[in-house]
């Protein structure tokens, strides 16, 4: 908290979020799932894996209205369970395939647990123990258990793919195309998910489940910001998933990019990937748009404005070559505090879009494309900012 506190001294706006964050009382809803859990060992046991690895998610999953909250929080576990697999670089390719192809089946598989995994493997923890986790899973309502199963094969299938070289040349992902498909396994189909999940609960209306385009937008928006934002992780861990097609332009090798020789080409690789993501925003505000349950609203929101920070923040900023950076957690609570109703969220993707244009060179190659792709984002809210409403 000090830390955070002396990050934004000089943000007024973002002190006060901080502290009146802290002190805030809990919500009826968080106050009665805490109460729940003291009832429930072994879910309480899941809320402990959610907490152990996602502090981020955990907490607006945990704001969930109660018929939906459970079915998120195993969906968020299966789809870790299956990530920490996919990222696991020890374990040999035949048995990562494998698990991967079957992971639809092993999640009813009562007793399942998985120590496999590198001892390095941040969340190994959890497949450690994942049979708490299919105990759970086996509780859901069967409409919500379709759901996690129905996703969990299409993402496992196409993890799959990406490890055994479809799509990809070698290590590296080839055409923005594969990026952009990619991205989908893990992320769009994460809202496909849950888009279905929130229509099952008769929280939000069949229609939010139809829309697939706006749900995969939804997790690109959000997959392609991260992705941009970890270069320099995933460059250490030997991955690799900035397009070639994207990156070959400016240099030969995807780790030419950190050379101090070529700091000038960076900038212009950087900022051409802000522009293949800018491309989502129209889709993410419609979706935001058609919500109607508030616990729903805030769920998806939050994550959306938080991208859109963090992508004004990486553009044009050579230090993501070098370090994982992130927007302050005032920012962060802040943005949290206001991500309340779509007018809201409409002002914050419009402050963030236009810090985008702000540091927009004239200099650079990407200039224009980038100006255009600003320019269709500004026109966009200024249409929808009247006909946006919540109720």
């Amino acid at each position: 908290m000090l830390q955070a506190i002396l990050d934004s001294i000089t943000k007024p706006s973002e002190l006060s979020a901080l502290f009146q964050y802290k002190f805030a009382p809990k919500s009826a809803s968080a106050t009665r799932h805490q109460q729940s859990l003291e009832r429930d060992a072994s879910k309480k046991r899941c809320y402990g894996f959610l907490n152990m690895t996602s502090r981020s998610f955990a907490a607006v999953i945990q704001e969930l209205d109660d018929g939906l909250r459970d079915a998120v929080c195993l969906f968020y576990l299966v789809l870790r369970g299956l990530d920490t697999i996919e990222d696991d670089m020890t374990l040999s390719l035949d048995r990562k395939v494998e698990l991967l192809r079957s992971f639809d089946q092993i999640i009813y598989k009562k007793g399942w647990t998985f120590n496999e995994n590198g001892p390095n493997e941040k969340d190994r923890e959890l497949l450690v123990h994942f049979d708490v986790v299919i105990d759970e899973f086996l509780r859901l309502k069967p409409e919500f258990q379709q759901v996690i199963a129905n996703i969990t094969k299409l993402m496992g299938n196409g993890m799959a793919d990406y490890a055994s070289g479809e799509h990809r040349e070698n290590t590296a992902v080839a055409k923005i195309a594969d990026f952009d498909l990619y991205c989908h396994y893990v992320a769009g189909l994460v809202g496909h998910g849950l888009s279905d999940l929130f229509a099952a609960s008769g929280l939000e209306s069949e229609e939010i489940a139809k829309d697939k385009d706006l749900s995969n937008s939804m997790g690109l928006f959000l997959q392609k910001t991260n992705i941009i934002r970890d270069y320099r992780e995933d460059l250490d861990d030997g991955r690799q998933f900035w397009p070639r097609e994207i990156w070959g332009n400016y240099v030969d090798k995807f780790s030419d990019l950190t050379k101090p020789e070529n700091k000038l080409k960076a900038k212009y690789c950087l900022n051409d990937m802000v522009l293949n993501v800018l491309n989502q925003v129209p889709d993410v505000l419609t979706y935001l748009s058609k919500l109607r349950n508030q616990s729903v609203f805030n769920f998806c929101a939050i994550p959306q404005v938080m991208a859109i920070a963090t992508l004004a923040l990486v553009f044009n900023n050579l230090e993501i070559y070098q370090r994982n950076i992130k927007i302050r957690k005032g920012e962060a609570v802040k943005l949290i505090l206001e991500s309340k109703d779509m007018d809201n969220v409409i002002s914050i993707f419009r402050h963030y879009v236009f810090e985008i244009a702000r540091k927009n060179e004239a200099t650079s190659p990407n200039f224009m494309d980038i100006s255009m792709s600003v320019g269709r984002v500004s026109y966009f809210i200024a249409k929808y900012t009247h006909s946006f409403t919540f109720t």
